[in-house]
């Protein structure tokens, strides 16, 4: 079962109490104070890890709650710290205030760390008091409580292309003929009831992801069909694929569903609708009307898109279009990574004091 978004509850373990005691030991006159700290409380930590795909494991698991530390005892001995609590999500996860919607942290490589919620600290032992104006401290500190608070957790797939287009497009055969993925595909709308990722291996060690995501159809934006529940997992993509059935037998016109999902892009964030996009035909094997196919490459033309017809059952056209993405991906993540290298300069620059800020 595939779960992108879930609620849970973290709490940092309890501060451990410091104690009051003192020393009592034979030939030991005057011991003194001797009451040990308490440990301090475990930790909540959220960690990304690349062997997770789905959510499943914290729907059926909501609470994370970090040991407490240990009561200090006699002879100056420290209680214990309690453990910490580690919770793994699937790289590409964020992490919300469900109050206030705040973006808290963003997982987006294997191995990364945030702090979700910090443990009490321990209380002082009456040996901590002990001065030259008091020799004799009879009090001691309790411990504080950890932090605890809510998370909302949405898993957004990390791809460089998303597979756009109504239901039946062709986007499930598609990614099972470029790739290993091996979706559900069948002749009715709704196939797809969940995102599938592919790798495309274009050889000398070139490769991208692709993302699969359910179907789309007018109003989805508002709820109609699956709506825009799936529309995140190609948030963070770089180019969309934008498949359209050009076979008579969908009994829809291309033009219109052209149109129709790049209207849903737009209301569904303005951003997306202007990232790269490759027009894609697809079912060239079943084309019987020519006309279909010209007037869609036409209508990408105006919008300067590229075009290309393909069938994923015949292989037509398939290589063609691969290479063709592969080349823009690698385009696209030159950009990005220059992007990001004069982002770094640029900080550089304002943050030296050595430096001159531009």
């Amino acid at each position: 079962m595939f779960i992108d978004r879930v609620k849970i509850r973290i709490g940092g373990g309890h501060g451990g109490n410091g104690v009051t005691a003192f020393r009592r030991e034979k030939f030991v006159p005057r011991g003194g104070p001797s009451g040990g700290d308490g440990g301090r409380g475990g930790d909540v930590w959220v960690v990304a890890d690349a062997s997770l795909n789905t959510l499943l494991h914290l729907r059926y698991n909501p609470l994370h709650i970090a040991g407490r530390g240990l009561h200090g005892e006699g002879s100056n001995r420290s209680g214990k710290e309690g453990a910490d609590v580690v919770v793994r999500v699937p790289v590409g996860t964020q992490v919300f205030d469900p109050l206030t919607n705040e973006l808290l942290f963003d997982c987006i490589a294997d191995g990364e760390r945030w702090l979700a919620a910090h443990g009490g600290r321990g209380g002082f032992g009456n040996a901590h008091f002990t001065s030259s104006t008091n020799r004799a401290p009879r009090y001691h500190q309790e411990g504080s409580p950890g932090e605890e608070c809510e998370l909302q957790l949405e898993l957004k797939l990390l791809a460089d292309v998303g597979l756009l287009g109504f239901p039946n497009a062709g986007k499930s055969t598609f990614i099972s003929t470029v790739s290993a993925a091996r979706p559900k595909i069948a002749d009715y709308p709704f196939t797809t009831l969940e995102p599938h990722l592919g790798v495309v291996d274009l050889g000398d060690f070139r490769t991208f992801v692709v993302a699969d995501i359910p179907g789309l159809i007018e109003g989805a934006h508002e709820g109609h069909g699956l709506g825009d529940r799936f529309l995140r997992h190609i948030e963070r993509t770089k180019l969309l694929l934008h498949l359209v059935d050009i076979s008579s037998a969908s009994g829809r016109d291309p033009i219109t569903d052209y149109e129709v999902i790049n209207r849903e892009l737009a209301a569904y964030d303005p951003q997306l609708a202007a990232r790269p996009q490759i027009v894609v035909a697809t079912k060239l094997d079943a084309l019987d009307e020519p006309d279909r196919l010209e007037r869609l490459r036409g209508r990408a033309s105006e919008d300067e898109r590229e075009f290309f017809a393909i069938s994923s059952v015949t292989g037509a056209g398939v290589r063609e279009l691969m290479n063709a993405v592969g080349h823009a991906v690698e385009e696209l993540r030159a950009r990005s990574a220059d992007r990001v290298a004069l982002e770094v300069d640029d900080s550089l620059l304002v943050g030296s004091g050595n430096s001159r800020s531009w």
